[in-house]
């Protein structure tokens, strides 16, 4: 049996959660994840990570 993705374990913890505790699960995922991506491959990877997925959440929906 092959080990649960990122995208399954983080599904399931949301699917056990109440709806209004759910962003503040994500925010703090987040948070905790940057901090170990800081710890494994630095400050730079860390920074590089928090920017494209700032980008991502700023930037206008593109379709197609």
């Amino acid at each position: 049996m092959t080990p649960p993705t990122a995208a399954e374990l983080v599904a399931e913890s949301l699917r056990r959660r109440r709806p209004a505790g759910r962003g503040l699960f994500l925010r703090q995922l987040m948070a905790h994840a940057l901090a170990g991506l800081t710890l494994l491959e630095g400050a730079d990877a860390a920074s590089e990570a928090a920017y494209r997925l700032a980008d991502a959440a700023a930037s206008p929906r593109r379709d197609g």
